[in-house]
C-alpha cells in the first residue's frame, strides 16, 4: 500500500520556491528621493489635467518596447529629457519604461522576471534594477509609464510611475481591473487584440469602482486589499486583427462609445502593434495622422505612444553577451533620430 507521503495531492508540478524581497525592504534599499517625488507628483497632476481637458497638450509616451539593460535605459532617458524640454510647450513627454512582457506563448518575460536574460529568473535582482532605473529617470525630471502585468509588482515600483498601462491581453482580466482600481496614477486600458473596444470599456467601468481582493502589503504578507476606485482611467487604441484604429472615424466612434458608457471620451493612440501593421518603421503613419487630427481640434485625443530606442530595429536574444548596443530585443523600434524628428515636427504642427 502507498504511504500518505506517496499520495500527495499538492505541488505535484512545483519544482521549488524562493523567497521574494518585500516591498518595504526594496524601498529601504532604494528610497524615493525628494527630486523623484516632485517629478511623480507634478507629472501625475499634469496628466490628470490632460485627461480632464484643463491642459490641451497631448502626452507622448516614447521609449523602448522593453528595457533589457538599465544603463542603456538611462542613456535613452537622458537624451529624451533634452528633447522633452525642447517640446514641452506643445507636448508633454513621458518615457515608456516597460519591464514586464506578456507572451502569447513563450519568450523572454522582461527585466523584472529574467534580468540576466538566461532563464535564471532572478526576480529579486530584476526588481532592484527596475526600481533603481525608475529612481534615476525621475530624478532627472523625466517621468515613466509602464505596463503592469504581475499583480504584486505595483507594491515595488508604483510610487515611481506616472502612467500605468494594462495590455490588450490583460484588459479582460478581473485581477488587473481590480488592481487598477487601487493604483495611485492614471491607468490606460488597451483595446482587445481583435480590435474590439468592449473589453476596454468594461475594464474602465470596473476600475472606477471600489474593489476588495487578495494582494500583498508593504511587508510582503498576503492581505485583503480594499480600493477606492480609480477615476483617471482612459482608453488606449492599438488596432487589432480587424486592422488599425487610429483614423478619424475610429477615434470619433470610440469617443461616442465612451460617452455612451458614461466614461471620459479621452484616448491615447499606440502607433505600434496593429496600428503600424506590426512594422515599426510605419509608426510615423499613425503618428502624423493623429497629430493632424489633434491640431485640427479633436479634443478626444489625449496622446500617442511610440516604440523608440537608441537604434532602429530589433535583434534575436541568443547570447546576452553579444547583444548590439541600443537595439531592442523584443519588438522593433524606430531610432532616436526619427524620434526627434517626429516630436519636433509634431510640436511645430501643434504650435500652428
Amino acid at each position: 500500500m502507498p504511504t500518505p507521503q506517496e499520495l500527495r495531492t499538492q505541488n505535484l508540478r512545483i519544482r521549488g520556491t524562493e523567497s521574494l524581497i518585500s516591498p518595504k525592504e526594496l524601498k529601504d534599499e532604494f528610497p524615493i528621493s525628494e527630486a523623484a517625488t516632485k517629478t511623480v507628483v507634478a507629472h501625475r497632476e499634469i496628466l490628470q489635467k490632460i485627461i480632464s481637458g484643463e491642459d490641451s497638450r497631448p502626452v507622448a509616451i516614447v521609449g523602448p518596447c522593453s528595457i533589457h539593460n538599465t544603463n542603456l535605459g538611462l542613456e535613452y532617458a537622458q537624451n529624451l529629457k533634452t528633447l522633452a524640454d525642447e517640446v514641452q510647450d506643445q507636448i508633454f513627454v513621458i518615457m515608456r519604461v516597460y519591464f514586464e512582457k506578456p507572451r502569447t506563448t513563450v519568450g523572454w518575460k522582461g527585466l523584472i522576471n529574467d534580468p540576466h536574460m538566461n532563464d535564471t529568473f532572478d526576480i529579486n535582482t530584476g526588481l532592484r534594477r527596475a526600481r533603481k532605473l525608475l529612481l534615476d529617470i525621475n530624478e532627472i525630471g523625466l517621468s515613466a509609464a509602464t505596463e503592469l502585468l504581475e499583480p504584486v509588482t505595483p507594491q515595488y515600483i508604483a510610487d515611481l510611475i506616472t502612467l500605468g498601462a494594462i495590455g490588450a491581453r490583460t484588459t479582460e482580466s478581473p485581477t488587473h481591473r481590480q488592481m487598477a482600481s487601487g493604483l495611485s496614477m492614471p491607468v490606460g486600458f488597451k483595446n482587445g487584440t481583435d480590435g474590439s473596444l468592449q473589453s476596454a470599456l468594461d475594464a474602465l467601468l470596473s476600475a472606477k469602482t471600489e474593489h476588495s481582493f487578495l494582494g500583498i502589503d508593504e511587508d510582503g504578507r498576503t492581505c485583503i486589499v480594499n480600493t477606492a476606485g480609480n477615476p483617471w482611467g482612459h482608453l488606449m487604441l492599438r488596432g487589432g486583427r480587424s486592422g488599425p484604429n487610429f483614423g478619424a472615424e475610429s477615434i470619433n466612434s470610440a469617443a461616442e462609445r465612451l460617452e455612451s458608457a458614461g466614461l471620459t471620451p479621452k484616448m491615447i493612440v499606440d502607433c505600434s502593434h496593429a496600428n503600424s501593421n506590426k512594422d515599426y518603421s510605419k509608426q510615423h503613419v499613425a503618428w502624423n495622422d493623429v497629430i493632424g487630427q489633434k491640431a485640427a481640434g479633436n479634443a478626444s485625443i489625449m496622446g500617442l505612444m511610440l516604440e523608440s530606442n537608441l537604434k532602429a530595429g530589433n535583434q534575436n536574444l541568443t547570447d546576452p553577451a553579444k547583444i548590439e548596443h541600443g537595439v531592442s530585443i523584443t519588438d522593433g523600434c524606430i531610432d532616436f533620430a526619427e524620434t526627434e524628428h517626429l516630436l519636433r515636427t509634431a510640436a511645430a504642427t501643434l504650435a500652428g
